[in-house]
């Protein structure tokens, strides 16, 4: 089959797995607080080691310990985290509080809403079964419009409808 042959779009096909990950401005502040956390740590054993006359090693151990620490929390916060997963079977959401059921087949999702709760934009997701699923744009990186018509195409796809031409 040629190229021209082809007549499926890629609405028409399944779709392959894709990340969102936290959004930037959100992974800064939970960065911010992480460090004052890990400065008040080294602060308290600065005060121990002066106070109890310990050894200088403990908080040398302590600073190299601290400093391994924010380069591991950092790069789990911008590069490896993802807090939704879609794919061609469903949903998963993980790292959001409040979110209901963390994941679903695209079959069991009988709707999908934008909406407002606590004053912040969301999608919710409701399940067949009961329950509903409620994911926050704003903490996910990337565009929230490009987010919710990604998540309606898959719906889309995962009920099998097809985009009409």
């Amino acid at each position: 089959m040629t190229d021209a042959d082809d007549t499926t779009t890629a609405a028409d096909r399944p779709p392959g797995r894709i990340d969102y990950r936290l959004s930037q401005p959100l992974a800064l502040r939970l960065m911010g607080g992480f460090l004052a956390v890990i400065g008040g740590a080294v602060f308290v054993v600065t005060l121990l080691v002066g106070v109890l006359s310990l050894p200088i090693v403990v908080l040398g151990v302590s600073v190299v310990l601290a400093v391994v620490l924010v380069f591991v929390v950092g790069a789990l916060l911008t590069r490896r985290t993802w807090m939704v997963r879609l794919d061609a079977a469903g949903y998963r959401v993980r790292y959001v509080r409040g979110v209901g059921r963390a994941q679903a087949r695209w079959a069991d999702v009988e709707d999908a809403v934008v909406t407002k709760v606590a004053g912040e934009p969301c999608v919710v997701l409701r399940l067949r079964a009961g329950g509903t699923t409620t994911i926050p744009v704003r903490v996910l990186g990337g565009d929230p419009e490009e987010f919710v018509r990604e998540l309606r195409q898959r719906l889309d796809h995962g009920r099998g409808y097809k985009r009409l031409r």
